[in-house]
């Protein structure tokens, strides 16, 4: 495939039939482009004013000071800082040309913190010390190809257990090491199968408590004897199909505190006995998902959130009577983390709405005060006249009901208006009633409407709901969409004569598989790091993460299996595709590799019909610094304008 790599940097264009110039977009070096004309300047000053919103999300409380870090953007990728009071400045204290997301102080004085960092959006992260009194950073692990985090300490600061997948890149293995002497790195637990993940060390230090992710619907608790060196699976006894995964070891030490599913259609938080493996449910007659569950440090009370049709309720419990009471001070909105200070009462949140970007709160429990500490800038964004989403319902093609929701264009615009189809990835995934930034643009200035349904294998709506599309059942949440688009032209205020398709990730697979199936009923697509087969899929994506997808998607190795993937192939389907698909990928993406989107690519060009191409360089699974956010925004909005919208 012939690419265009091109360095700018002010390019200037005539205009056919007279000698005015225009200015153009610059392309930067470290982006791919085929078959994108080139772009007027005039698209920068007219998103602008949705390009600069940024965010805020709590990472970690001090442990001994009331002050926290928190990650936002001031530069070109989100950063680590400081913020020692509410309302107080956000200081910078991580500078890289890489986003920093997370980060862990140690637990007795704070006077460092480590924190996980990759390179280009490889994800193939990697555990740095941050000394505060010398604002330092170095690096503790290998520098190498594999993923190093969920890092556990223990009560003294003075060690942490983490995961890495260094041995052979496949398995995810427990590593021991003292932060202040890399040299005394050690693998302590060798495991099998890349879903492990470390969840509590109890206090004593003599027991681990494990989960072995095999896919959203099934997981299991395993408890590991430090002194003896064995690893045992707690629960389920069994091997039943249901989720079973570690929180944290109680107070006593006599019980662990799990997520299960069992015997239900949602997680829910319980109390199992160590010696019994007896289990007390603790969250009774709540019948919706519950998202997170934080334990204080006296082991005294407990605070969870629940999904209650994508809208997020918080919780306070008393872990003596286990009774529970909401906090009704919190708006309407969506809580993403929760985080308690080691004071036993003071609980951060992050916490979004849809007309503002994630902010900093804190709950007093002791109070019953609700505080804010970061007020995050909208840029030059007006939102005044959107309407909050709304939640809409359409029956699919065996009569299962489906739901979304509906962000509606600008009062402003008159008629009926056109539709985006955004489709979330995963596909254990869900779409919320939340903030959606730059795609304000869309609403706000070109007058479309934008719909983000939650298709079958959505999560947030009951384990039956999220296998209804597993393996062979694949198309069913194809035809999930093609439900919607009977829908929507049916709604008097929708104009189904222009619709377009997009996603992210499995996103991105539901994007050309409607490119494929409903050629003939929408205008155009844009597919965000997408699968176009999942065989080559399956055979080229990381190997840690492979046999967990193989349980969603199918296993390649099945002859079966692999001839249905070939006929349902976007790739080998693409001679249906003749309305324009806008492919974007990151060079680096260890999920959905870069060679599903050229090879859709090169074949959508052999087919002589219209693609365009965007590949970053120094991105992986999606953009995530903003000059490559920006110029996929300026790129999109010229896509759209062309193809949506004439």
């Amino acid at each position: 495939m012939k690419l265009l790599f091109i360095l700018l940097s002010t390019v200037l264009c005539c205009v056919t039939g007279n000698a005015q110039q225009i200015k153009t977009i610059p392309i930067p070096g470290n982006l791919v482009i085929d078959g994108i004309p080139t772009l007027p300047y005039s698209i920068v000053e007219e998103v602008k004013p949705y390009t600069d919103a940024r965010a805020a999300g709590i990472v970690t409380w001090h442990p001994v000071e009331k002050q926290m870090l928190i990650t936002t953007r001031f530069g070109n990728a989100a950063q680590l800082h400081r913020v020692k009071m509410p309302g107080g400045d956000r200081k910078q204290i991580t500078f890289f040309n890489e986003p920093v997301g997370n980060a862990s102080f140690e637990p007795a004085k704070g006077n460092y913190f480590l924190f996980t960092k990759d390179v280009g959006g490889n994800e193939f992260a990697q555990i740095y010390r941050y000394d505060v009194a010398t604002a330092t950073n170095t690096l503790l692990t290998d520098g190498g190809k594999t993923q190093n985090g969920n890092i556990t300490w223990n009560k003294k600061g003075t060690k942490i257990i983490y995961t890495s997948t260094r041995r052979n890149g496949t398995d995810r293995d427990i590593y021991l090491m003292d932060p202040l002497q890399p040299s005394s790195d050690k693998r302590i637990i060798e495991l099998q199968g890349g879903g492990w993940s470390i969840n509590d060390w109890s206090e004593d230090e003599k027991y681990v408590l494990l989960t072995n992710g095999v896919s959203i619907n099934e997981s299991s608790v395993w408890i590991y004897d430090v002194a003896g060196n064995k690893l045992t699976k707690f629960l389920p006894e069994e091997n039943e199909r249901a989720i079973f995964s570690g929180i944290k070891f109680s107070k006593n030490k006599k019980s662990v505190f799990i997520f299960t599913n069992n015997g239900s259609e949602f997680a829910q938080p319980v109390q199992a006995d160590i010696s019994t493996k007896k289990i007390s449910y603790i969250t009774k007659g709540i019948n919706w998902g519950i998202d997170n569950y934080q334990i204080t440090k006296d082991g005294k009370t407990a605070a969870f959130t629940t999904n209650e049709a994508g809208i997020s309720k918080l919780y306070i419990q008393d872990l003596l009577t286990k009774k529970y009471n909401p906090v009704t001070a919190i708006p309407v909105g969506v809580i993403n983390n929760i985080k308690w200070h080691n004071d036993n009462k003071s609980l951060a949140i992050t916490f979004i709405t849809a007309a503002s970007s994630a902010d900093v709160y804190e709950w007093n429990v002791a109070a019953k005060k609700l505080t804010r500490w970061t007020e995050s800038e909208l840029g030059g964004m007006n939102l005044s006249g959107i309407e909050s989403p709304a939640l809409i319902k359409w029956k699919s093609f065996d009569g299962l009901e489906i739901s979304g929701f509906l962000y509606k264009a600008s009062k402003k615009f008159t008629g009926k208006r056109p539709v985006i189809i955004n489709i979330h990835g995963g596909p254990e995934g869900q779409s919320l009633p939340q903030f959606i930034g730059s795609g304000n643009y869309y609403l706000n200035e070109l007058g479309v409407c934008i719909i983000y349904p939650n298709v079958r294998g959505s999560t947030g709506y009951g384990k039956t709901f999220t296998d209804l599309d597993n393996g062979i059942k694949r198309e069913e949440s194809v035809k999930d969409i093609g439900a919607l688009l009977d829908w929507i032209e049916q709604q008097p205020g929708l104009d189904a004569s222009r619709i377009m398709i997009t996603g992210g990730s499995y996103g991105g697979y539901m994007t050309l598989a409607c490119a494929v199936h409903y050629n003939d009923k929408i205008r155009c697509a844009v597919d965000i790091v997408g699968i176009s087969n999942f065989n080559t899929f399956l055979k080229n994506t990381e190997s840690y993460r492979r046999d967990l997808r193989r349980v969603e998607y199918g296993d390649e190795r099945d002859t079966a299996m692999a001839s249905f993937f070939e006929r349902i192939a976007p790739l080998n389907n693409t001679q249906k595709i003749t309305k324009p698909l806008f492919i974007i990928q990151g060079k680096n993406d260890p999920r959905v590799p870069y060679t599903e989107a050229e090879q859709m690519v090169d074949r959508i060009k052999k087919n002589g019909k219209t693609v365009w191409y965007l590949m970053a360089n120094d991105e992986g699974h999606g953009f995530r610094k903003k000059n490559n956010q920006d110029f996929q925004l300026y790129s999109t909005v010229a896509f759209v304008k062309e193809y949506l919208l004439k």
